[in-house]
């Protein structure tokens, strides 16, 4: 039996657009439409869906309203809660979707072979374990050392980012780290946190000479670092110098180039 899906959007061309999509790829079985989070509430109350595609920013409830509710609630006895995949026009909230445990998060348009890589990725973790695409997107294995920028030049670097339907350019400099965050990165500013569209291997691509790879899911502007602290097991943590101080963990693997790179 295929698993089951519910749909939820407040837009009826978007829920007709993705149950298309839905049978365009095949295996998944749409049984529930809701157009608001209470409506959603009710579906999943009364019938175990296997996936729920839940749009965000809908009348009354939003769809991290909801999500908050599904992960705070004790699954049924003999069933799992249900896996979300946001599927919004806004990137804006995909770090608390990540946050509330969401498989995916897919901001419109998306194609179909997009869905496709979500709702494998969605029913693998469902089953306990990640999906070829997922492992390779989510903890991607840790590269060696960015080659730095050749001496003498000044490359300018900037990360385009989406906002309310434009592209805002972030300066290269103004990133103090990025994190992986399934198949998207999260860049941390010195004011503000946004998503992007990039890899955390195409973003070390991009942003060289002074970023470096300290663990496979954080690449850290080495400008911005304070303090090299030791844990209780050993291993290093950075301290950043942003407004939070934020603290990053170093991997073992990455600590000697590290400390060659700060020259300690």
């Amino acid at each position: 039996m295929h698993p089951r899906a519910l749909i939820v959007d407040d837009e009826a061309p978007a829920r007709e657009e993705l149950r298309f999509l839905l049978e365009e790829i095949g295996g998944v079985q749409v049984v529930g439409e809701a157009t608001n989070g209470e409506e959603a509430l009710l579906l999943l109350n009364s019938l175990a869906y296997d996936l729920v595609f839940l749009d965000i920013r809908m009348p009354g409830l939003t769809g991290l309203q909801v999500a908050q509710q599904l992960h705070a609630a004790e699954a049924p006895a003999g069933s799992r809660r249900p896996q979300v995949i946001f599927t919004t026009a806004y990137p804006d909230h995909a770090v608390e979707a990540f946050d509330l445990s969401a498989a995916d998060y897919l901001v419109k348009p998306f194609s179909a072979e997009r869905l496709q890589r979500s709702v494998q990725r969605a029913l693998a973790g469902a089953e306990g374990a990640a999906s070829p695409s997922a492992a390779a997107t989510a903890a991607p294995a840790a590269p060696g050392p960015a080659t730095p920028a050749p001496q003498g030049t000044q490359q300018l670097v900037r990360i385009p980012v989406q906002r309310d339907g434009r592209t805002v350019l972030v300066d290269g400099d103004a990133i103090v780290y990025a994190v992986a965050a399934r198949g998207y990165a999260s860049l941390k500013l010195t004011e503000d946190r946004v998503l992007v569209s990039f890899s955390l291997n195409e973003l070390e691509r991009r942003l060289q000479g002074h970023f470096f790879r300290v663990h496979r899911s954080y690449l850290v502007n080495l400008r911005y670092v304070r303090e090299l602290v030791p844990d209780f097991r050993g291993a290093l943590v950075l301290v950043l110098n942003d407004r939070q101080r934020s603290r990053v963990e170093v991997s073992r693997r990455h600590a000697p180039e590290l400390r060659r790179r700060l020259g300690v």
